[in-house]
């Protein structure tokens, strides 16, 4: 996923992964293109006989997802968050303070609204 994050185009075929990739066989890369697209991760559309595949999101927007998914498969997720504040780096902190008060403010607008 961080080549096709980072790739330099918009959208790249299992021949480009294949290409930047070679330890791997073109087989092995279509399948695995593939069960991203199922996972959700990639979209795929079919060009003429090519499937073009696009993240679906960027690393960050992947991390949150699984962050998310984490959470919800926890069975005590309020002491798997409180470990994971413990953690975090006084500018870490910061960040998530400020994404909470912006995430707060905007649910007040929708409730207002």
């Amino acid at each position: 996923m961080d080549w096709l994050w980072m790739a330099p185009r918009e959208t790249i075929t299992v021949r480009d992964v294949a290409d930047a990739l070679p330890e791997y066989a073109y087989t092995t890369m279509a399948t695995v293109l593939d069960r991203l697209v199922v996972k959700g991760v990639l979209q795929s559309k079919l060009d003429g006989r090519t499937k073009r595949y696009t993240p679906t999101g960027n690393r960050g927007s992947h991390t949150a997802v699984l962050m998310h998914e984490a959470l919800s498969a926890d069975e005590d997720p309020a002491l798997a968050l409180q470990r994971f504040a413990e953690n975090l780096t006084e500018s870490e902190a910061t960040i998530l303070r400020k994404a909470l008060e912006g995430s707060k403010r905007r649910r007040v607008r929708s409730r207002v609204r």
